[in-house]
C-alpha cells in the first residue's frame, strides 16, 4: 500500500480505538443495575467501577507522551489497544466485585494510553492541510460514543448479558492492532527526556483527586466533607505541581505550551465549551426518562439525533473553516450551541417529539463542528518535537473538562431539586441546569474572541486576512 493511501487510512484506525473507549464508558452506566444484581453488590457500591477507571485515566494520562516517545507511537498505541482489549475480556469474566474494579483500573490504564497517542499518531501523520478533516473524523466517536452507549447498553443488558457489553470489544480491538500495524508508522524520538517522577506523582494525586471530587459532587455518594476535602487537595496538588513544573526542563506536564496562543486559547475555551457538553449525556437522558417518562431505548433514539448531526459535520466542517475562519467560526458556533444546549431548558412534557429532535439534531452538529475547530487550534502552531507533550496536556484538559460538566449538571440538579423539598427530580428541575452549563459553554465564545482574524490560517486553508505571518499573529495573542 502506497504511503499517501496508508495516511488517509490512519484517522479511521484512530476513530476506531477512540470509539471503542468512549462507547466503552458510557454503556456501563446503563447496566449498572444488572452487574449489581448479578454480582450480589448494592448499585451505588458498584458505580466504583466507573470512577475507578476515571481514576486510572487521570493518573496515566499525564505520562502518555513520554511513553509514546520512549517506546514509539505505533507500539505504545497497539499495546494500549491489546491491554483495553484484554481487560474488557476480564470485565465479562469477574465474578465478583473487586474483580470487576480491577479489570475496570487495567481498562482505564488503556484507555490513558489510547486517546492520547491515537491523537499524537494522526498529528504525526497527516499534512496540516489535511489535518481539519482528519480531526473532524475522530471527533465523532467522542459525540457518538456517549449517546449511543445508553441504548445499546439497555439493549444488550436485557436481550443477552451485561457481559457482551465489554466482549464487544473484543473484535473491534483485534482490527485495530492489526490495522495499525500495517499503516501506522514507527516514529519515536531519538532522545527522550529524563522520566519526571515527581512531577507525575503530584499530577496524577491532583487529577485523582479532583476528578473524583466532580465526579462524586451532588450525587450523595460521598458525604460533603469528604468531597470537599478531594477538591481541595486535588487543587493543593495541582497547585504545587505548577510551582515544580516551572524549575524543571521536562515536566511530565509541559504548561510552557501555554505561551503558544493558539494552543492557549484552545485550551481555557475548549475547556469552558467541554463543561457544557460534558454535562449532556448525564442530564439529557435523566430528562427523557424521570422527567418526561419515556423508556431507556426511547431516551436513546431520541439522542441519536445528536449524533447524526455530529456525522454530518464531517463533511462541512473543513469548507466552514477556509470560508470564515477559525476566530469567526469559534466565536458563532460557542453561541449557538450554547444556545442548543440552554434549549432544552424549555423542553417540557407537552413539547413534540419533532422539536426535540430539529434541536438536539442542530445542536450535535454545532458542537462536532465546535470540537473539531478547538482540537485544529490547538495543534495547528505546535512544533512537531513538542506534540507528544502537546497531547498529553490537551487530553488531560479535556477529560477534565468532561468531568466538571457531569459534576457541575449533578450539583445544579441536587440544589434544586433539595430547594424544592423533594426527593426525586422532575422536568421542571432540569431546567436551571440546562441553562447555566449553556451560559458557561457559550462563555467560551469571549476567549475565542481574542484570536486573531488570521489564526491558524494553514490549518483552514484560509488565506490571512493581512500580509502577517503566523508567527506575527502568535505575537498579537
Amino acid at each position: 500500500m502506497s504511503p499517501a493511501r496508508a495516511s488517509r487510512l490512519i484517522p479511521y484506525v484512530v476513530a476506531c480505538a477512540l470509539f471503542m473507549e468512549n462507547l466503552d464508558s458510557t454503556v456501563l452506566a446503563t447496566a449498572l443495575p444488572e452487574i449489581a444484581r448479578s454480582l450480589g453488590e448494592s448499585p451505588l457500591h458498584l458505580n466504583l467501577a466507573i470512577t475507578s477507571y476515571l481514576l486510572s485515566l487521570a493518573i496515566f494520562i499525564p505520562v502518555s507522551g513520554w511513553i509514546a516517545d520512549r517506546f514509539g507511537a505505533r507500539r505504545v498505541f497497539c499495546a494500549a489497544i491489546v491491554v483495553f482489549t484484554l481487560s474488557s475480556i476480564s470485565c465479562g469474566f469477574a465474578e465478583s466485585f473487586w474483580g470487576l474494579v480491577a479489570s475496570r483500573v487495567a481498562q482505564g490504564v488503556g484507555g490513558a494510553m489510547m486517546v492520547p497517542v491515537g491523537r499524537l499518531v494522526l498529528l504525526r501523520s497527516v499534512s496540516k492541510s489535511e489535518l481539519v478533516g482528519a480531526l473532524a473524523l475522530v471527533t465523532i466517536p467522542a459525540l457518538v460514543g456517549p449517546i449511543v452507549g445508553p441504548p445499546l447498553g439497555g439493549f444488550i443488558t436485557t436481550y443477552l448479558s451485561w457481559r457482551w457489553i465489554f466482549w464487544i470489544n473484543v473484535p473491534i480491538g483485534v482490527a485495530g492492532i492489526v490495522l495499525a500495524l500495517i499503516l501506522i508508522p514507527d516514529v519515536r524520538e531519538e532522545r527522550p527526556p529524563p522520566f519526571d517522577w515527581a512531577g507525575f506523582a503530584l499530577a496524577g494525586a491532583g487529577l485523582a483527586a479532583l476528578m473524583m471530587g466532580f465526579e462524586t459532587v451532588g450525587r450523595d455518594m460521598l458525604p460533603a466533607p469528604a468531597v470537599a476535602a478531594l477538591l481541595a487537595g486535588g487543587a493543593a496538588a495541582l497547585a504545587i505541581y505548577v510551582l515544580h513544573a516551572r524549575r524543571r526542563a521536562h515536566p511530565v506536564l509541559d504548561l510552557s505550551l501555554l505561551r503558544i496562543g493558539t494552543f492557549r486559547v484552545a485550551a481555557f475555551g475548549g475547556f469552558l465549551f467541554r463543561v457544557g457538553v460534558g454535562a449532556i449525556p448525564f442530564l439529557l437522558p435523566l430528562l427523557l426518562q424521570l422527567g418526561f417518562g419515556m423508556s431507556a431505548l426511547q431516551s436513546g433514539l431520541h439522542t441519536f439525533a445528536a449524533a447524526v448531526g455530529a456525522l454530518t459535520m464531517k463533511v462541512a466542517a473543513k469548507r466552514i473553516l477556509r470560508r470564515f475562519g477559525f476566530r469567526n467560526v469559534l466565536v458563532a458556533n460557542a453561541a449557538i450551541s450554547a444556545a442548543s444546549i440552554a434549549a432544552c431548558a424549555l423542553f417540557d412534557a407537552a413539547t413534540p417529539g419533532a422539536v426535540i429532535l430539529a434541536v438536539l439534531l442542530i445542536g450535535g452538529f454545532f458542537r462536532s463542528l465546535e470540537f473539531t475547530s478547538i482540537n485544529a487550534l490547538g495543534y495547528c502552531d505546535v512544533p512537531r518535537e513538542r506534540m507528544s507533550r502537546a497531547t498529553s496536556l490537551a487530553s488531560v484538559g479535556q477529560q477534565l473538562s468532561l468531568t466538571v460538566g457531569v459534576g457541575l449538571g449533578a450539583l445544579i440538579l441536587h440544589v434544586v431539586v433539595g430547594l424544592r423539598g423533594a426527593a426525586e427530580a422532575v422536568a421542571a428541575d432540569f431546567a436551571p441546569a440546562f441553562a447555566l452549563i449553556g451560559l458557561v459553554s457559550g462563555s467560551a465564545a469571549l476567549v475565542f474572541w481574542r484570536l486573531p482574524a488570521d489564526a491558524g490560517a494553514e490549518v483552514s486553508g484560509r488565506a490571512p486576512a493581512a500580509s502577517s505571518a503566523p508567527r506575527a499573529s502568535q505575537e498579537r495573542l
